[in-house]
This record gives C-alpha cells, structure tokens and sequence, in this order.
C-alpha cells in the first residue's frame, strides 16, 4: 500500500511539472496600434491576431490591424491582413519574445466628405517581433510589438513603414 501511495505521489507530482511546462496552444492579441507610413501618414487604430502553436517555440499568426487619420478634412484609413511564422522563446516564465514575419494584403481609403473617395488594393510584408509579459498561465501584457511594412498598392512600392502595437493576450 506504501508503493502504490508512493507511485501516485509522484505520478501526480510529474504530472503536475509536465502541466506547467506545457505551451499555450493558442493566443488571442488585442490592443492599440500606431503606423507610420511613408509620405507622412501617422494613424492611431487596433491590431488583432491569432496564433496557433504547434510547439514551444514554432506557432502560424493570423494578424489584423487598421489604422485611421484625419487631415485637413480628409479621412485616411488603412487596413493590413497577413499570415505567416512566428517563432517564440519561452525559456523564462515571466517573459515571452517573438519575431514573426508575415504577408498578405492591404487595402487603404481615403475620402473627403461630399465629395468622394478612393480605394486601392496591393499586397503587404511584415517582419518584426516583441515582447509579452506573462501575468498568468493564461493572461500577458504584450509590452511592444514592432514591425517593419513593405506596402505595394496601385503600382508603387513603400518600404519607409512601421507599426506598433501594444495590449492583451489571451492564453489558451
């Protein structure tokens, strides 16, 4: 009866650390995100995205943002969607860093009250990283998130862009 009392401790006890250095399989960031583009656009909006993992280091992001301006009675909004790597190093329990590099789309409005808009469509690139701060197992504070954006729409490349982000992740 001792050996089996034994045996349960510590199965329970192993157990107990593989839980604890297990990886979230999923995460969901939200918060604030700052862009500057090139030829003086400076936006205030959101970032969103989802990351799977598939281990403790190597995940696939699925990210979101836009980004809105008013000047001088013109109303700018950017929007980007890209998909890609992202590889994270979960050595330290109290801190998360990350590098990403993701590619996918970019739509950008601009219109003038009663008097039309415009639209254009291209393609977008994103490398960067940051840092999330763990709260809990299943809450972080992402401190900084920033990236580096190449924007081609309507037969122009530029390449003078970032982006920052900061706010939650949810940890599943």
């Amino acid at each position: 009866m001792r050996k089996f009392i034994a045996v349960a401790c510590f199965l329970t006890l192993f157990s107990l650390a593989a839980m604890a250095a297990d990886y979230p399989k999923a995460e969901i960031f939200g918060g604030y995100q700052y862009t500057h583009l090139e030829g003086g656009y400076n936006g205030n909006g959101f970032n969103f995205a989802l990351n799977g993992n598939f281990n403790d280091y190597f995940g696939i992001t699925a990210d979101f943002g836009a980004a809105y301006n008013s000047q001088n009675g013109v109303n700018l909004n950017n929007y980007t969607y890209t998909f890609g790597p992202v590889l994270s190093l979960r050595a330290n329990k109290k801190y998360t860093p990350f590098v990403h590099a993701l590619i996918g789309g970019d739509h950008a409005t601009a219109s003038v009250s009663g008097v039309g808009s415009a639209s254009g469509n291209g393609y977008a690139l994103m490398a960067g990283g940051g840092v999330d701060f763990n709260i809990n197992r299943a809450l972080a504070f992402r401190a900084a998130q920033a990236d580096w954006m190449l924007v081609h729409s309507n037969g122009s490349t530029s390449s003078k862009n970032m982006r920052f982000s900061t706010g939650i992740v949810l940890k599943f």
